[in-house]
């Protein structure tokens, strides 16, 4: 298997730049097996029926991404992976010249950081105040590295989903993003059930695909949880033949790293799952997801979801009819394996 065998032509000026105005008002692309129709995201409570289980992500984006210089006088930017504790998180960071463990960091003339270790690509670094209080004054909403621009205030509130509430993630759940309370209120008149487990996302989303990884088949770290509640809602789901659809490929990774990890229970933990075309599917029946880049991770949980010739497709057809792409960017509705 090779990433390029996952990749595809996006013309530039269709990857998305800004949210638009109405979160609902996105185009949805419905893929049933191999049959695609073009739909508005609003569209989405008459496609689904009663008894059906939608499981989204409730984490909440953090100010995550830093400006400081070495003591040396240079340019640094850090974006915070994970928070460790209090004063101690790992992080990618851009720097010129040299960073070696004992390296000292400086935020904001008077906030001080040191380099404790670097591990897989990541820097372990410990700050002498609160890392949560710096990223409160400090930090900005990390936009991915597709998106040329810098963050506004409106990124603040649309870069994060309505429902956001677990914060730890580097980067949005980005099919929730689309889910409005009008959306949520008419899913639960068709008698659809609505439960959220939490994933943080982490940087490791926008790195290239490591040799290492596709060989060893195993992705950066990122901590999940599972509550007894949404446990109880997946089996009252199967008892009404309602189908567990997963929004996004976080919910989809979390729901079956939980199954491959011992089945159906509560659970704290982390997960490096990657999943390709030939794995089996033990619990999500349909996924939402938004379009992902050319030959990532992300395009091959889709391709394995459904399948790798008829995912290509389905991208072809949305880049014809001029949908956008990636965190801003319309959405997928996939069924029918």
């Amino acid at each position: 298997m090779k990433t390029s065998d996952f990749n595809f032509h996006l013309p530039e000026h269709l990857i998305a730049q800004n949210p638009i105005d109405d979160r609902d008002a996105s185009r949805l692309l419905h893929v049933n097996g191999t049959r695609f129709t073009d739909r508005t995201f609003s569209d989405l409570p008459r496609l689904l029926k009663t008894g059906d289980l939608l499981i989204l992500n409730n984490t909440e984006v953090m100010p995550a991404r830093l400006h400081g210089v070495k003591t040396s006088g240079g340019k640094v930017e850090i974006l915070i992976e994970r928070v460790i504790d209090e004063f101690s998180f790992s992080a990618q960071v851009k720097f010129s010249g040299k960073l070696r463990a004992d390296s000292e960091l400086i935020i904001s003339n008077t906030i001080r950081m040191k380099i404790i270790d670097r591990v897989n690509g990541f820097f372990l670094i410990r700050s002498d105040e609160p890392i949560h209080e710096v990223m409160e004054t400090q930090g900005q909403i990390p936009l991915p590295p597709y998106i040329k621009r810098n963050p506004t205030s409106k990124d603040t509130q649309r870069y994060q989903t309505v429902f956001a509430s677990e914060r730890g993630a580097v980067a949005a759940p980005t099919a929730g993003l689309h889910f409005t309370e009008t959306v949520f209120s008419e899913l639960r008149q068709q008698g659809v059930d609505i439960g959220f487990l939490t994933l943080h996302v982490g940087a490791g989303t926008f790195m290239p695909l490591r040799e290492e990884q596709i060989l060893e088949k195993k992705l950066h770290q990122e901590f999940f949880s599972v509550s007894r509640s949404l446990c109880n809602q997946i089996k009252q789901a199967h008892l009404k033949s309602g189908r567990i659809i997963a929004v996004g490929t976080t919910v989809t990774r979390a729901l079956e790293s939980l199954m491959m990890s011992g089945g159906l229970r509560d659970y704290k933990g982390f997960t490096n799952i990657f999943i390709t075309p030939g794995f089996e599917f033990k619990i999500v029946d349909a996924m939402i997801t938004n379009f992902h880049l050319p030959g990532s991770s992300l395009m091959m949980l889709v391709s394995a979801f459904l399948n790798k010739e008829t995912i290509l497709k389905s991208y072809n057809h949305a880049i014809k009819k001029g949908y956008h792409f990636y965190s801003y960017g319309d959405v997928m509705y996939i069924e029918g394996k």
